[in-house]
């Protein structure tokens, strides 16, 4: 039987040392005046005045907002929309995390279309207008927000991530430059990592999964496993930053087209409840998740063994399944990954959310994605499983 599938992705994408240098250019080709979205951190250690200095050079005026927080939520939209009318800007550009990123996609959309972000959650709502353009810059090698029609924004009233899925939300520039992830601490660096793995990963395994996005996904789990903990050491090993730049924007191309899975459902009612940056969230879910899944995505998991551990081709695809585990397992202790508790979150409200951060998981549509579809009590005993989860259970088996 014929099958169709769809590719979507930027309209342009810029990647490679220097890449930042080509922001005025761009922008000019695409509106007056820029509004540039972003966060204090990026305005203190120079990255917002760089971009800046290129949009000076070729003649584009511009606005800022450096409201931007760790989560991206729907007062930091409401800001930026705000100052994006006052100042009558054509353009956004986004630097910075993906909490700058996916606060400048619903600006962007929400600018030239009535209503604020909820009323598109959940809904067939369509955007009417299409978005002002915009132009993505990542700083993190994690999110991928840069290439994705996604983006997450928190209702404030609610505690629910609100998450998006429509072809409006695609920057029309993505500007990869892994000279702006030089800037990263260790602990960003590993969580905005592993981030990138758990993308590809849930990619891969998707039911959504295509031919195309296959390939991307395992190149991008191939990058990162091979030099995640390079960058993680050193953080000026400029190969390593630019093999996980790579890594992650592959990443978001395949998870963007194939969806995301169980591991993201689970994630986004952490965050949003007890703040927990994205990536670390998806750190402290992936190894058990993929526990919970193995059973119904032992294939799709022995091909991922195969190519990060080729000397264990000989194994069967339940032994190499089970190997991929204990990778990602070793990864997490490698990268000092927390589980729940050691992050500091609260064991009674934490399980007072148990069943809020279930059903908000299922209404996300994620955890359908998933091979292995868990019922309402068995995502709540995963959660449960990962507050106290030791990632050094088993650790050797892959030596085996």
């Amino acid at each position: 039987m014929d099958k169709v599938y769809e590719l979507l992705m930027p309209n342009v994408v810029l990647y490679g040392v220097g890449a930042l240098k080509e922001v005025g250019e761009q922008a000019k080709k695409l509106g007056n005046k820029a509004l540039i979205i972003s966060d204090a951190i990026m305005q203190k250690i120079g990255n917002v005045d760089t971009c800046e200095t290129y949009l000076q050079q070729s003649g584009v005026p511009y606005g800022k907002y450096l409201g931007v927080d760790t989560e991206p939520t729907d007062i930091h939209v409401k800001e930026a929309l705000e100052k994006c009318m006052n100042e009558g800007c054509e353009i956004i550009i986004a630097i910075g995390g993906g909490s700058c990123i996916d606060t400048a996609k619903a600006v962007a959309v929400l600018r030239t279309n009535e209503g604020t972000i909820a009323d598109y959650f959940g809904t067939q709502k369509p955007f009417k207008n299409k978005p002002l353009p915009f132009i993505a810059i990542p700083t993190t090698a994690g999110t991928g927000s840069e290439v994705t029609k996604v983006t997450v924004i928190t209702d404030t009233r609610t505690d629910v991530k609100m998450m998006l899925s429509r072809p409006e939300l695609l920057p029309q520039v993505a500007i990869v430059d892994p000279k702006l992830t030089i800037s990263c601490p260790k602990g960003v660096t590993a969580a905005t990592g592993v981030d990138a793995l758990c993308h590809a990963i849930e990619a891969f395994i998707s039911k959504k999964a295509q031919p195309v996005t296959d390939t991307l996904a395992l190149s991008a789990i191939e990058n990162i496993m091979t030099y995640i903990r390079r960058v993680y050491n050193d953080g000026h090993d400029m190969e390593a930053r630019e093999k996980m730049a790579q890594g992650a924007m592959l990443a978001g191309i395949a998870f963007s087209n194939a969806s995301v899975a169980l591991v993201h459902g689970m994630s986004r009612p952490i965050g949003a409840i007890f703040h927990v940056p994205h990536g670390i969230s998806n750190a402290m879910l992936l190894s058990a998740v993929l526990e919970f899944t193995k059973e119904a995505a032992v294939e799709r998991l022995a091909v991922i063994g195969r190519m990060i551990l080729p000397e264990a081709n000989e194994k069967s695809n339940e032994e190499l399944a089970q190997i991929v585990i204990q990778e990602v397992k070793k990864l997490c202790l490698d990268l000092n990954i927390p589980n729940m508790k050691e992050y500091g979150i609260d064991e009674e409200p934490f399980k007072a959310s148990l069943s809020k951060m279930a059903h908000d998981a299922i209404a996300s549509g994620s955890p359908a994605n998933n091979p292995k579809v868990p019922a309402l009590e068995e995502i709540m005993d995963l959660y449960e499983t990962c507050y106290h989860y030791d990632f050094s259970m088993d650790v050797n088996i892959s030596k085996q």
